[in-house]
């Protein structure tokens, strides 16, 4: 199932077609052929073709007579999957056939590990055709850190900060990144901003979370005041989730303590529970009870 951060990248060029043969230029030094519009177009493949062979996107580049020039079809990847070096070949061979025009594969893949996966070339068989994606990774997007880069290129420094928002300079990356974001609509920011931030990992979150207090303390406004909403919540329900699995384990240890065993049922009912106030009575009714039963009632 698609998650928020795939559909949050598919968005991203759906809204913004012109970005893909821009960067296709920019950071893959490819001779794009001259053109006047760039239009999302259907990403189903074929209706002759098994449901699975569904790109993500696909996008038409048309010069200025609408003579198509090039087709870019977009996948978003974010794990490894020996499917795409069957389904990747697939979609260039289908368009180009029903475009009549000069196809490749742009692959999205933030993770490093992925990205060197994908951009690996596909022998079609006896090494007498392949098909070699294009794969917007780590190793092809910039470090964007100064904010007035972003400025310019507000997708170009998300896509910096997912990529490279765990690095060495992963701090400022984001920095940049989220300093832009206030000049977009609010729905828009709110999405970019969850892209960059669930692919933060722990200490990297906990840095910007000490920087962001640190900006409001000081009375600093670098970054848009959702930004710091969004944070906290994130940080409260980050506690909230610690405090429900420690009492839930301070749960099973006294139930085992007793010598109370418990059905699956019983157990599920445990872990499925998230409110705090319940899991505190189930704690106490532990003292004195013989069952599971008298222990969740």
């Amino acid at each position: 199932m698609p998650t928020l951060e795939h559909n949050a990248l598919v968005e991203m060029f759906r809204e913004h077609p012109e970005l893909a043969p821009r960067l296709l230029a920019t950071l893959f030094h490819v001779e794009v052929p001259p053109h006047a519009a760039v239009a999302v177009v259907e990403s189903s493949l074929d209706q002759l073709i098994p449901v699975e062979f569904r790109a993500d996107l696909v996008l038409e580049l048309r010069d200025d007579s609408g003579a198509l020039v090039l087709a870019i079809v977009i996948e978003v990847q974010r794990d490894v999957d020996p499917d795409k070096i069957f389904s990747w070949p697939t979609y260039v061979a289908v368009v180009r056939a029903r475009k009549r025009c000069g196809t490749v594969v742009l692959v999205i893949a933030p993770d490093a590990g992925v990205a060197a996966w994908a951009a690996e070339n596909i022998d079609l068989g006896l090494g007498r055709g392949n098909v070699e994606p294009l794969v917007l990774g780590p190793a092809v997007v910039p470090e964007i850190i100064d904010p007035a880069d972003a400025e310019k290129e507000t997708e170009l420094a998300v896509l910096s900060a997912v990529a490279h928002g765990n690095g060495p300079s992963g701090l400022t990356v984001v920095q940049a990144a989220l300093a832009v974001l206030g000049r977009l609509d609010q729905a828009h920011a709110m999405v970019y901003f969850q892209l960059i931030w669930n692919g933060l990992r722990e200490p990297m979150r906990q840095a910007l979370e000490a920087l962001v207090m640190e900006r409001q303390i000081e009375g600093e406004a670098t970054f848009p005041p959702f930004v710091q909403k969004l944070i906290e919540r994130g940080k409260l329900e980050g506690e909230l989730k610690g405090m429900r699995e420690g009492k839930r384990d301070t749960l099973l240890r006294l139930l085992a303590r007793a010598g109370i065993v418990l059905t699956e049922v019983e157990s599920a009912r445990i872990q499925a529970c998230t409110d705090v106030a319940t899991l505190d009575r189930w704690i106490e009714n532990v003292l004195g009870a013989k069952t599971a039963t008298e222990v969740l009632s």
